[in-house]
This record gives C-alpha cells, sequence and structure tokens, in this order.
C-alpha cells in the first residue's frame, strides 16, 4: 500500500482526533512557523491522567494516523515510564504528557512566543 501525500493541516486533525477519541486533556497546538531555528512547525501539546491514559493517548494518535493517512512517527521517545511521550511526525512534534510532569516542564511557557491556540475537547 503506497502512502499518499498528504498535508500538514491533514496530519493535525488526526492528532487531534486520535487525542480526542481517548479523552486526553488539556490541548494546545503551537505554531512555531513565524519563529526562527525551530526544528518543527507545529507542537501539540496534550496530558493524560495516569501512565495508562499517557500510553492510551500514543496508541490513539499512532493507529488514527496510521488508518487514516498511513502515516507513522519518525521517532518516539519516553515511552519507558510514560510521564512524557514525544512523537515526532517531523513537521509536527506532539507531547503526551502527565500533568505534574507537562507543570514541571512548562513548554508553552519556554515557547512563549509561538501562537497557542486551545483545543476544546467535545466529550465535556
Amino acid at each position: 500500500m503506497q502512502k499518499k501525500q498528504t498535508s500538514v493541516d491533514e496530519l493535525i486533525s488526526f492528532i487531534l482526533e486520535g487525542i480526542e477519541e481517548v479523552k486526553g486533556n488539556n490541548v494546545n497546538l503551537l505554531d512555531l512557523r513565524e519563529i526562527e531555528n525551530t526544528v518543527c512547525d507545529y507542537f501539540i501539546i496534550c496530558n493524560g491522567t495516569s501512565n495508562t491514559h499517557v500510553n492510551a493517548i500514543v496508541g490513539s494518535i499512532q493507529k488514527t494516523v496510521s488508518k487514516n493517512i498511513k502515516d507513522k512517527p519518525w521517532h518516539v521517545e519516553g515511552s519507558e515510564n510514560s510521564e512524557w511521550i514525544l512523537m515526532d511526525y517531523v513537521n509536527v512534534v506532539v507531547h503526551v504528557f502527565q500533568k505534574h510532569v507537562r507543570e514541571f516542564y512548562d513548554i508553552e511557557g519556554l515557547w512563549g512566543d509561538a501562537k497557542v491556540t486551545v483545543i476544546e475537547n467535545s466529550f465535556k
């Protein structure tokens, strides 16, 4: 099966769908395109309530993206302890945290110049 060419917008849409499928919390999309020397165009940041929930979010993202656009992350790290898992889709990097770890590292604060879009959860 050949992978079709997809847009970053489609990838973001399916990543967000995967997060929503398992009720990921506090989802933010950071647009980094206007910032010089960034490693990607977008960060998607969310958190889960436990190791199990963080793993479920990551699994759901991988499943949703793979099923819809036949893509997989270039690299995934942090699965050993499931407190902060990073999924690198090259132009889009997804950070799935446990809440206390997200608060400690404050990625949104570090990238304060980024345009932040808060994604409202439809399951509330």
